[in-house]
């Protein structure tokens, strides 16, 4: 079932973050996982790497609620890369939050490709192609 080589999964909470990981390796979905407790560090690496295509993530899964650098945020800062970089990377957000106005801002982001709700499951992963 492996879909894709590196995902990078963004939550400032650590035991979301192991669950997805874990089902993650579970079911195949990517050979890499890059894992960022905050959108500060995420932004960062992706900075770092946005001339190297190899070292990016095809898909970061983004959680809204994040201290300092949120979801917003991190999708404000994300238009700022490289043509290269926007094109590589898709987010698909994972998040808690079932905030209506939330959803309906963050799905209009041209980047954003879906919206799965925590926790992240194998019947999640399978909906991508």
């Amino acid at each position: 079932m492996t879909k894709y080589n590196t995902v990078m999964l963004v939550d400032d909470n650590e035991t979301d973050n192991f669950i997805s990981q874990k089902i993650i390796e579970l079911t195949g979905f990517a050979k890499n996982i890059i894992v960022k407790s905050s959108g500060k560090s995420a932004l960062e690496f992706l900075n770092n790497n946005q001339t190297n295509a190899d070292a990016l993530p095809e898909l970061i899964f983004l959680d809204i609620n994040m201290p300092i650098v949120d979801g917003f945020v991190f999708l404000f800062e994300f238009e700022r890369f490289s043509e290269l970089l926007k094109s590589k990377c898709k987010i698909a957000i994972l998040s808690s939050s079932d905030n209506k106005r939330d959803i309906e801002r963050i799905v209009d982001n041209e980047y954003v490709i879906r919206y799965i709700t925590k926790p992240l499951t194998d019947e999640a992963l399978n909906e991508f192609n």
